[in-house]
Order: C-alpha cells, then structure tokens, then sequence
C-alpha cells in the first residue's frame, strides 16, 4: 500500500513516513495543501492521510476537491480536532475513516490496511472513460460492453491511465508499477506496452486516445469526434 502523508508537523510525518516503511507500506509527505495537490496531480496513491490544519488552506478543501473530480483514493483524516460536528463534517466531505491526535501507532496502520481491504463502490472498481470500461476487480476491459482480452501487464497500464483519466502518469511510476522500483528493463519497455495497448484499443473502436507527454509520461483521455 502507498500512502501519502499531508502533515505540517515535520517531525510527526517524518515518524508516522519512517513507520509506515518498516510495516511494509511505503509513504511520502506534503507539508501542505499546495504540495498535496501537486503530488496527487502528478502519482497515484492508495490511500491518503489527511491533516485538516494546514498552513495554507483548511485540509477538508483538499478531500472536496478529490472527491469533485472523482478521485477514489481512500483518505484517513487525522487531526486534534476531535467534536463530533468535526467528525461528521469530514465524513460528509469524503473522507473513509477519522482519527484524533494523539493516536496510536498500531491503530492507525490497521485502519489504513482495513482501507485498502475494503470493497467499495468509491474506490472505483468500474472505470469509464468514453465506451471504454474496466472492471479492476475483474480484470476486463470492455468497448461498448463487448469484453476484451488483455495482457495483465496492459491491464496494469491501462488502469493507471484511466484512474488518473485527462491527468499525465508518470513514465517512472508505470515502470516502477510494472517492473517494481529498481528493476531491470530495457528503456523503451514502458513504450511497448503503451504502442500495444494504444493499437488494440483502436482496433477494438475504443473512443479514447493514450497521449505520450514526452519526456514526461502518458495521459488517457476521450477521442475528439
């Protein structure tokens, strides 16, 4: 599970980041809202801890603005604000689960591995783009609900682009998602997979077009007529 850690305390992120690493879920930090969004804008989480009291705007802007655009990625809000307005607040605003500081270790890396078992219309087991849809449960994509048979690693590519659909995907986080971090492969092996999927999704009369953001990664986005 990747986890990304919005938190102004250094030290706090730093120390739930550290702990996070050693229970095998590894996690990076915002110190802000402005950094958060970045962040979310450019990598794909799976799940997402939220501070509210951030320097630069209120925490729960962040989690509306996720859920807007339809953002599925699970968020854990913890903060000291502990009333129960506050509670019911942020989970009317999205939010998947609420702990108050001072917390628990133990309890919070539960709760996010609770999370990330959990089966949820929210965490986007459907994705649609145009008449292209893919059951990520499954492992099935459809063009205009006609079934298609894809690699798994094209399954993998084609999930990354749609969960961040008109967004671009990093090229390193697709190898890192398909070959894990550090792995051996050549230097156009992310560029295979992308021609192959990009060619059997035209042949198959999906209205959607795979962009390659050079040097940079790649986007999904719905065909122009």
């Amino acid at each position: 599970m990747r986890v990304l850690i919005v938190e102004d305390n250094e030290e706090l992120a730093r120390l739930v980041v550290g702990g996070l690493a050693k229970a095998g879920h590894p996690a990076e930090h915002a110190a802000s809202a402005a950094e958060a969004r970045h962040m979310l804008s450019v990598d794909t989480y799976d799940a997402v801890v939220l501070d509210l009291g951030l320097p630069d705007a209120d925490g729960l802007a962040v989690l509306r603005e996720m859920r807007s655009r339809q953002d599925p990625t699970a968020v854990l809000v913890l903060t000291a604000r502990a009333g129960v307005d506050d509670r019911v607040e942020g989970l009317r605003s999205g939010a998947d689960d609420y702990l108050v500081k001072p917390f628990a270790f133990e309890e919070l890396v539960a709760r996010l591995e609770a999370l990330s078992r959990r089966p949820r219309a929210m965490q986007g087991l459907v994705l649609t783009v145009a008449n292209l849809n893919l059951d990520t449960a499954g492992k099935q994509a459809f063009v205009d609900d006609v079934p298609h048979v894809l690699s798994a690693r094209e399954l993998a590519v084609l999930e990354m682009l749609m969960r961040r659909k008109g967004r671009v995907v990093p090229k390193k986080l697709v190898e890192d998602q398909l070959f894990g971090a550090g792995g051996d492969l050549s230097s156009n092996a992310v560029e295979v997979y992308v021609h192959r999927l990009r060619k059997q999704l035209a042949e198959r009369g999906a209205a959607v077009t795979i962009h390659t953001v050079r040097g940079v990664g790649y986007m999904i986005t719905e065909a122009k007529a």
